[in-house]
């Protein structure tokens, strides 16, 4: 594809990334042209200097041969006008970043598409979505729901409790064998493996299950972790992420919201009817006692700060919170944190590059997902009519070996995929998928 990316911040840059390791024409604008130099040297793209909202610079950028146009800028107001120029210049899909809710109500989404705007993505609720899905349900590292729930994939870190340590795959299948799960990946320590019947599960493994809705329960519980329901939660930083989590969740449990800016605390007291708004730095320690720490089920850290989040989530955990939640926005620190047990980790970057990247590929994709603390992602695919994928049994499909089918969406029904599972044209096919497979895997359902 021909993909023009206006905006070289954080998602813009981590989206080039992505693509540039494909077989995409990519281009990067952006006026920022010391940037634009350091990433000229690392990636192969070209980059252009000028203004995304410049009819002159959009048609130096070849815009008008583009498959996708992605607007990332910081500027929410540059992102829709380049996008409607972009479109106005021959973009056959246009993409836009964008910072208000408002632009999400059903009317105005239609009336943006009307002027040429194909998508919008807003970072912050993609973020938000992900915080309450993770406090939804308790015990899981990472949760993911396809098509409304019919299949889940969550991450279960393995302990000595858990009846799966030291076992292998096929030794779990065995004893499990009336139980509707699928273990699709193992995170351990730096590596990713995509798991067949001789690999073992060890301590302190992060594996990730699919399974149906209704059999999550008995894995969690095989898998060591205790079921338990929150009810007091504890969110650090008054962000656009802080604030749509307490919109949500404020009647639905006993929230507090600590916010170290004084004005920024007043607005949101204002607009969080249903959640104790407190004014104060939530790595104090004296504070958080002083508010009852040691009450929360969960905690959740969303300052604008990567380093902030991840200390005050260690710091809630040494004083009893289960669950906590860290917003981590670099990258590099991922890893760092998970090791160091910080709990589930979400990042804005990849959520937005997760979501535009679904619209690169050449097959039917329905959902796609990064996993923060895994180099994978799952992917949620339509079976084409005539579609390699439909002509076989899977255990006789030559399917990538760093890819692994957990299950299928047949009409209303979720179905764990087995050796002997024959996918039909027109399901939904859940894939979990390492970076160096996702062509091959594109190549089975086209």
């Amino acid at each position: 594809m021909k993909i023009v990316i206006a905006g070289a911040g954080a998602v813009g840059i981590h989206l080039a990334k992505m693509l540039s390791n494909e077989d995409h024409d990519i281009i990067l604008l952006d006026s920022d042209e010391e940037k634009l130099k350091e990433i000229d040297s690392h990636l192969d793209l070209l980059t252009i200097v000028g203004s995304s909202s410049s009819l002159n610079d959009l048609k130096e950028a070849r815009v008008k041969k583009a498959d996708l146009f992605i607007a990332v800028t910081q500027s929410e107001e540059t992102n829709i006008t380049s996008s409607i120029l972009a479109k106005k210049l021959g973009a056959i899909r246009t993409i836009a970043r964008i910072d208000n809710q408002e632009y999400l109500i059903p009317e105005n989404k239609e009336y943006l598409k009307s002027l040429g705007i194909d998508e919008l993505i807003y970072p912050e609720r993609l973020a938000s979505k992900e915080v309450i899905s993770y406090l939804s349900r308790s015990g899981t590292r990472q949760l993911y729901e396809f098509s409304g729930g019919k299949l889940l994939l969550y991450g279960i870190k393995i302990s000595s409790k858990s009846v799966f340590m030291d076992k292998t795959m096929a030794e779990v299948a065995e004893m499990t064998a009336d139980l509707d799960f699928r273990a699709v990946a193992i995170k351990r320590e730096d590596v990713t493996i995509i798991p067949r019947g001789h690999n073992r599960f060890s301590r302190g493994d992060l594996v990730f299950v699919v399974s149906k809705p209704d059999a999550m329960e008995r894995v969690m519980s095989l898998a060591g972790k205790e079921k338990y329901e929150i009810k007091n939660a504890m969110i650090l930083g008054g962000s656009r992420i802080g604030q749509k989590t307490a919109m949500e969740l404020g009647k639905k449990m006993n929230l507090k919201l600590i916010e170290i800016d004084k004005d920024k605390s007043l607005k949101l007291a204002d607009l969080l009817q249903d959640t104790l708004v407190i004014n104060g730095d939530g790595r104090d320690k004296e504070l958080l006692k002083e508010e009852g720490i040691h009450k929360m089920d969960a905690f959740v850290a969303v300052t604008g700060n990567s380093e902030t989040n991840i200390l005050a989530c260690l710091l809630a955990k040494k004083m009893g919170v289960k669950r906590t939640i860290a917003e981590v926005e670099n990258i590099d620190y991922i890893d760092l944190a998970d090791n160091i047990g910080v709990g589930t980790m979400i990042n804005k970057k990849l959520l937005a590059a997760s979501y535009i990247y679904r619209f690169t590929m050449d097959a039917d994709v329905q959902h796609c997902k990064w996993l923060t603390v895994s180099e994978a992602e799952v992917i949620e695919l339509v079976a084409k009519p005539g579609s390699k994928i439909t002509r076989g049994i899977l255990k006789d499909m030559d399917f990538p070996d760093d890819a692994n089918i957990g299950g299928i969406i047949r009409e209303d029904e979720g179905i764990i995929a087995t050796g002997e599972t024959q996918i039909q044209a027109n399901d939904k096919v859940v894939v979990f998928t390492l970076p160096s497979a996702i062509k091959k895997v594109e190549k089975f359902f086209k």
